[in-house]
């Protein structure tokens, strides 16, 4: 029986955050989320949301909303949804430029599909992992406040620290330093460059911060300079993750050319398009022998949830970074996951187990 999609909408919305933070190129306090509901003759609905970030992709907020607002109905009014790879195909094809506007749609009509089945995505998809702790993030800040942070994160439950760095390498050891001599040896500290050092420094940063215990580092160069990546010993390179550098499966596929210059990929489904795009560089890095991060920017509860769903189905997935949602002030949504002591598990609802508010 044909499941004709019979509406489309997307609307933007500002998301205030509860706690700004400073990375190493900029200070965020604010953000803009784009929303797509698509809604099946059935009376199923699928929800996508879209966080574009103009320095990471070149998407526009204003692109993002053009191309959601111009490119995708045309294509899905009217559509069987059980032709929903084909439709993501054209969507590929029309949102080329826009990949959270892509992820956006990819994540709406993925949550219908399963919604329409009675089944949780993640089962769709192929279960393999039940749960996993994610990190939560500790921006750039004084000692100080780095410190109470983390003693807060800590207190919360949380046992993985992310901490960005990237803008002074000599003030990052210490802080490194520092925040392993408060927390001890049971929580896991992972850092997160943004682009920030050079060659010499990120080899000054990994000898000096031996004794902070650092799980690796994420982005450590400048994404385009995948060369000095590539000429690093091994041993660091299996240490460090990519980020800016993967954007979307092309970029993955530069990546795994030997000798590989990361040993850890962080797939966001805003970078990549959505989840059918996450799961080709999935099943690349799976291949290559690469682990996978799934990560996030400041997302809604939708895309967070989309993102563990996808990454609970990946056998390469060993890490979360899927902490998006946790300072936004207002959701347009609530569901999607369960957070128990820093660990995330999907419900058991089905689709992304969403509702909106």
């Amino acid at each position: 029986m044909k499941m004709k999609i019979v509406n489309v909408q997307s609307w933007k919305a500002d998301l205030k955050l509860t706690r700004p933070y400073t990375i190493a190129y900029q200070r965020v306090d604010a953000v803009e989320n784009l929303f797509v509901r698509i809604e099946a003759e059935n009376g199923h609905v699928g929800i996508g949301a879209a966080s574009p970030s103009e320095d990471v992709t070149g998407e526009s907020t204003q692109a993002c909303e053009m191309g959601l607002a111009d490119q995708v109905a045309p294509i899905l009014m009217g559509a069987d949804l059980r032709c929903c790879r084909s439709l993501l195909r054209q969507l590929d094809a029309a949102l080329a430029k826009t990949p959270a506007a892509r992820a956006a749609v990819d994540i709406a009509l993925h949550d219908l599909v399963a919604g329409s089945l009675g089944l949780p995505l993640v089962d769709l998809l192929g279960r393999v992992h039940d749960a996993m702790p994610t990190s939560i993030t500790i921006g750039i800040l004084p000692l100080d406040e780095m410190l109470a942070e983390a003693a807060e994160y800590i207190g919360r439950g949380f046992r993985c620290l992310k901490v960005k760095t990237g803008i002074n390498v000599e003030e990052d050891i210490e802080r490194l330093i520092k925040v392993r001599e408060q927390v001890g040896a049971a929580v896991t500290i992972r850092v997160d460059a943004n682009q920030g050092y050079s060659p010499e420094e990120y080899g000054r940063f990994i000898r000096e911060t031996t004794k902070a215990d650092l799980e690796f580092v994420e982005q450590p160069l400048p994404r385009s300079d995948l060369d000095a990546m590539r000429v690093l010993p091994e041993a660091v390179r299996k240490f460090s993750a990519a980020d800016e550098s993967l954007i979307g499966p092309d970029d993955a596929l530069t990546c795994l050319i030997p000798p590989h210059p990361f040993g850890i990929f962080n797939i966001k489904l805003m970078k990549c398009g959505g989840i059918a795009p996450g799961m080709e560089i999935a099943a690349m890095a799976a291949r290559a022998g690469i682990d996978l991060m799934w990560g996030c920017m400041d997302e809604s509860i939708v895309s967070i949830a989309a993102a563990l769903h996808v990454a609970l189905a990946s056998p390469a997935t060993r890490y979360l970074d899927l902490d998006g949602s946790l300072d936004l002030a207002v959701d347009l949504v609530k569901g999607g996951f369960i957070l128990e002591n820093g660990t995330l598990r999907t419900t058991a609802d089905p689709g992304l187990g969403v509702t909106c508010i």
